[in-house]
């Protein structure tokens, strides 16, 4: 089982970035997928779920009206469209992969927005 995020970076605030999550290792179309983060000294926190067939998601209200989570199931990959970034979105991001209490993490990939 593998999820190998991409597409972090150094962004301004107000700009916009696009995080992927290529899973490989298990059924993809099977699992619901989320998008977490962590900022340092502060815990882990959900941003974004989708289901499995990609047509519920579920926001934070830290996200909502600026990130998007969307799936390609033929590709195996989740989605992470954020837009307005802001500051205090500075913080790695984890995708998930989540199907009965069994859970799988990818290792993350680092975003920072500067004021």
């Amino acid at each position: 089982v593998q999820l190998v995020e991409s597409g972090g970076g150094l962004v301004q605030s107000g700009g916009s970035l696009r995080l992927s999550c290529a899973a490989s290792g298990f059924s993809f179309s099977t699992y619901v997928m989320s998008w977490y983060r962590q900022a340092p000294g502060k815990e882990r926190e959900l941003v974004a779920v989708i289901d499995e067939g990609g047509g519920s998601t579920i926001y934070a209200d830290s996200a909502k009206g600026r990130f998007t989570i969307f799936r390609d199931n033929a590709k195996n990959s989740v989605y992470l469209q954020m837009n307005s970034l802001k500051p205090e979105d500075t913080a790695v991001y984890y995708c998930k992969a989540a199907q009965l209490g069994r859970n799988f993490w990818g290792q993350g990939t680092q975003v920072t927005v500067s004021s």
